[in-house]
């Protein structure tokens, strides 16, 4: 057997059998109780005297971990203690991921994973996942084979070109897989034992990490063109072979390399990508809690979509499918999604113009009449000459949504819609105090990262942060629950529509169109659910649960200890 399996006494009750003992069961963050052993595991299992006497409660260990986590001043030490737990330690750290998730999710994931990612190298202290890269593809078959988890049925890969808004990391990306799958568990109850997080490792163009003597992935540039296609080739075939019902999740591949593989692979076998699809649900979310708020339905409204990379091309396309699923034509939701990048606003007989853009751009007769300076339009003088209501921000650029820009879709709307969402929060578009005080109030305003309320004219305004795991956790667990052959469009669309439904109206007063992190949990089960009735409705369910509710709750993973036994 593997080191261990779950298994069910006559009662039906679970238990993982194990033929490991004493200290090297203790090394297993998947087995390990710490002090929470019991007696009788204790003798079984050969941990009399390896473990303190006193049998501390889950509860315990949660204070007393709670107590070293909060011993840490910066975010990157509190990331990396918790990391640390994790691989010592696995139901406790998500026990207290449970306990402390508003306050923690920022230190495992966004913003914390971007200097986590760039360190990566220095702070690695343990193995986690797999690494497939340029000097073992030609035995990736064995390596898949070797997976340290007994029963793969979640993945999160990435090749790191494309991380956050920090762009090529090489073999660091691998924390933001390991961040994202932390996330699956503690908020859609993706049991650990079942994840697997892949570093497609196909090399750097960064000098200063392939200089670096301490860096840890393969010392060559990236591959490209063919031998590329071949490399991620390979791997699918490989992982379809070992894991043929697994979920793969693409994560932080660069602009048409992100499309690509995704277009190549999605009817493949089960997959998604999060920063294209996952980032366009949780947009139109915040969208339709919007029109909630503002009472104007998102067929009135015209968006500027500042960013053109995977996350601004599936915010545009989710945009759109949002306004057809309201009844507009293509050509006339396309009208009323402009998107912009470094420069200008993309027309479609732009020269060079890249793939992935190009259902996207604008008619070259749509700015016919309008005035601006040079060439094409600028992001302002797209705003002010489209008569624009909205701007969503994934360009990575600091500050491009400046008093001029922001005045300008003032212009248009008395309520106008500002979502300044790129990451790390050192990326962002705008600051919430900044958008609050130029709109005097009006503006409805989402970020990426996390920020505390706004007071603004006697007012306090909560900030809700457009964060993708209010979609990809719900949207991952639907689909192992209706174990759907593939990731459908209405699929994400019902993800979208389920979060803004869960998004309640008392949240909507305090300005805020997101749920509180706190309430991540909930709002993923209300995904997940929504997901496995449309799986079933697609005819892409080869489960076909009576109550995708109850099915939902039941196959969602706690972190409390199993009963542990000698195999």
């Amino acid at each position: 057997m593997r080191q261990f399996e779950k298994r069910f006494d006559d009662d039906g009750n679970p238990y993982l059998a194990t033929s490991l003992s004493g200290y090297l069961l203790t090394r297993l963050p998947l087995l390990n109780k710490s002090t929470a052993f019991s007696r009788e595991e204790r003798r079984e299992l050969g941990l009399e005297g390896l473990v303190p006497p006193h049998r501390s409660s889950i509860e315990e260990q949660v204070e007393r971990t709670f107590a070293n986590y909060s011993r840490f001043s910066s975010a990157l030490d509190k990331h990396i203690y918790l990391r640390v737990l994790q691989d010592r330690n696995e139901v406790l750290f998500y026990a207290l991921l449970e306990a402390h998730l508003e306050e923690m999710l920022p230190i495992i994931y966004t913003p914390t994973v971007a200097e986590a990612v760039q360190k990566f190298s220095l702070i690695y202290r343990f193995p986690r996942g797999l690494v497939i890269s340029t000097d073992n593809i030609d035995v990736v078959d064995r390596v898949l084979a070797d997976a340290p988890v007994p029963d793969v049925r979640l993945v999160v890969a990435t090749d790191s070109e494309g991380i956050l808004g920090i762009g090529d990391q090489g073999f660091g990306g691998m924390a933001i897989c390991i961040g994202k799958l932390s996330i699956y568990t503690a908020a859609a109850g993706i049991d650990p034992a079942t994840t697997l997080p892949i570093e497609l490792d196909v090399g750097t163009n960064r000098a200063d990490l392939l200089d670096d003597p301490l860096y840890l992935g393969v010392r060559h540039e990236r591959l490209t063109g063919s031998a590329y296609e071949e490399f991620i080739e390979r791997f699918v075939t490989a992982f379809k072979g070992r894991f043929p019902n697994a979920l793969l999740q693409w994560e932080d591949f660069s602009k048409q390399k992100a499309v690509d593989v995704m277009n190549r692979y999605r009817d493949v076998l089960p997959s998604f990508n999060d920063d294209i699809q996952g980032t366009g649900a949780v947009v139109l979310a915040g969208l339709l809690a919007a029109a909630r708020k503002t009472h104007r339905p998102m067929t009135d409204e015209i968006f500027v979509v500042h960013g053109a990379g995977a996350g601004g091309i599936g915010v545009g396309r989710q945009i759109l499918v949002g306004l057809q699923r309201q009844g507009m034509s293509r050509a006339d939701a396309l009208a009323r999604v402009l998107m912009v990048d470094s420069k200008g606003l993309i027309l479609s007989d732009r020269s060079g113009l890249e793939p992935y853009k190009l259902e996207l751009a604008q008619d070259p007769s749509r700015v016919a009449g309008w005035q601006f300076a040079g060439s094409v339009p600028t992001l302002l003088e797209t705003a002010v000459n489209a008569k624009a209501t909205g701007l969503i921000g994934l360009s990575g650029q600091a500050g491009a949504f400046d008093q001029a820009v922001v005045g300008a879709v003032m212009a248009n709307s008395p309520t106008p819609i500002v979502f300044p969402l790129s990451n790390p929060t050192v990326n962002g578009e705008a600051v919430p105090e900044d958008l609050y005080a130029w709109s005097g109030g009006r503006a409805i305003v989402a970020t990426g990262s996390p920020f505390p309320n706004v007071e603004h004219g006697g007012h306090s305004y909560a900030v809700g942060q457009g964060n993708n795991a209010f979609i990809f956790p719900g949207l991952g667990l639907g689909t192992l629950v209706a174990g759907a052959s593939k990731v459908t469009d209405n699929m994400l669309t019902a993800a979208a529509e389920a979060l803004s439904e869960y998004t309640d109206p008392a949240r909507l007063l305090e300005g805020a169109v997101y749920p509180r992190i706190s309430k991540l949990g909930r709002a993923s089960k209300q995904v997940a659910a929504a997901v496995v009735k449309q799986a079933l409705e697609d005819g892409v369910a080869r489960n076909e649960p009576d109550d995708p509710v109850e099915a939902v709750d039941e196959a969602m993973w706690q972190p409390r200890y199993l009963p542990i036994r000698k195999a």
